[in-house]
C-alpha cells in the first residue's frame, strides 16, 4: 500500500510562507497523481492542488492560484506544496493524497491519504 507522511506545517504570520512535504513509501510513486486537500474548522474538506505523475500537468483551486505551487520529485518519492502570501483563511489541516486516477483524487476519493499537517496563519 501507499503510505503518505506529511510534514512542514506550522504557525506563520499573514504574508509568510510554508513548504509542505509529503513522503510516499511505494516504489510505484511515480505512477500516481498526487494532491493536497485541506479542512478548516467547521468546513468541508476542499481540494487545493494536484500534480500528474509526470509532473507536467498541475491543477489548483481558485484561492491558491498564484500563491501555491505544487511540485514533485519522483526520485525522492516526495510531493511538495509551496505556499506563499499566506492568509488567515488558509488556516487548516492539510492532507496529502495519492491516486492512480486524477478525477477520483479531485473528487476527494483518493486511494491513499496522509494523516495531515496543521497550518495556522495569524493575522
Amino acid at each position: 500500500q501507499e503510505q503518505l507522511v506529511e510534514s512542514g506545517g506550522g504557525l506563520v504570520q499573514a504574508g509568510g510562507s510554508l513548504r509542505l512535504s509529503c513522503a510516499a513509501s511505494e516504489r510505484t510513486f511515480a505512477m500516481y497523481t498526487m494532491g493536497w486537500f485541506r479542512q478548516a474548522p467547521g468546513k468541508e474538506r476542499e481540494f487545493v492542488a494536484a500534480i500528474a505523475s509526470s509532473g507536467g500537468i498541475k491543477y489548483y483551486q481558485d484561492s491558491g492560484t498564484g500563491r501555491f505551487t505544487i511540485s514533485r520529485d519522483n526520485a525522492k518519492n516526495t510531493v511538495y506544496l509551496q505556499m506563499n502570501s499566506l492568509k488567515p483563511e488558509d488556516t487548516a489541516v492539510y492532507y496529502c493524497a495519492a491516486d492512480r486516477d486524477y478525477s477520483r483524487l479531485y473528487r476527494g476519493s483518493s486511494e491513499y491519504w496522509g494523516q495531515g499537517t496543521q497550518v495556522t496563519v495569524s493575522s
